[in-house]
């Protein structure tokens, strides 16, 4: 499951992810109300965990501007202030939960399990395909009918980034700002690398599926010809 975290102060941001990698979630964290929009119209994600104070936009307008768009991801809303005014707006323009500041990590789980729920009780779980290649979601597996292999996190963040958009044209540079970060001091190579390491799996699991490069521009997942 891929969640976005919305959250300018960089301690708990840097917490907090780190909790949800922990527990097999795959996160991209952001500082302000502008970026998290962008990220949200960029990728795909199952949850949304948005601080209502945020700079450039907070996260109420965030929220008002996601529901006007008919986006219906979940939302947990988070607050420094427990002034029942917030929570009420916040859920009343169509968060899904409400959590206040300082919170126990085992409350954030429970919540974040609870609002990424199917109607009919299951967490939700979902995997990416092409060709004869899966992806699975919850426990990071990529596999085809020749075996399987648990991706570490980082390669599957990329995997899942190409399942995402497949024949098209993924950046270098955008590998390297969605997954190590815009102020990541990571050279472009690294990315290369670990290219590299999916193909080598990919390979070994017979896929009929390939990472294509173009130099100096970036890497495309299509059909092996």
């Amino acid at each position: 499951m891929r969640i976005l975290l919305a959250e300018d102060e960089r301690s708990l941001s840097r917490a907090v992810t780190a909790l949800l990698e922990k527990n097999n979630y795959s996160v991209d964290a952001v500082y302000d109300g502008e970026e998290a929009l962008d990220f949200l119209a960029a990728g795909n994600y199952d949850a949304l965990i948005l601080d209502i104070m945020m700079p450039k936009l907070d996260g109420l307008e965030v929220l008002r501007r996601l529901r006007r768009q008919g986006n219906p991801i979940p939302i947990l809303m988070l607050t420094a202030k427990s002034e029942i005014e917030n929570k009420v707006t916040g859920l009343d323009m169509g968060a899904n939960d409400y959590l206040t500041k300082p919170f126990s990590t085992a409350e954030l789980m429970a919540r974040i399990r609870a609002m990424t729920r199917s109607p009919a009780g299951r967490q939700m779980t979902s995997c990416l395909t092409m060709g004869n290649i899966t992806l699975d979601q919850t426990t990071f597996e990529l596999s085809s009918p020749h075996g399987s292999y648990r991706l570490a996190n980082k390669e599957y963040q990329m995997m899942e980034l190409l399942l995402r958009n497949p024949r098209q044209l993924i950046p270098t540079e955008r590998f390297l700002e969605r997954i190590w970060g815009y102020d990541s001091e990571v050279e472009l190579n690294v990315v290369w690398v670990y290219i590299s390491y999916l193909r080598k799996k990919l390979a070994a699991l017979h896929a009929d599926i390939q990472i294509r490069a173009t130099r100096n521009a970036g890497y495309t997942l299509e059909e092996r010809t």
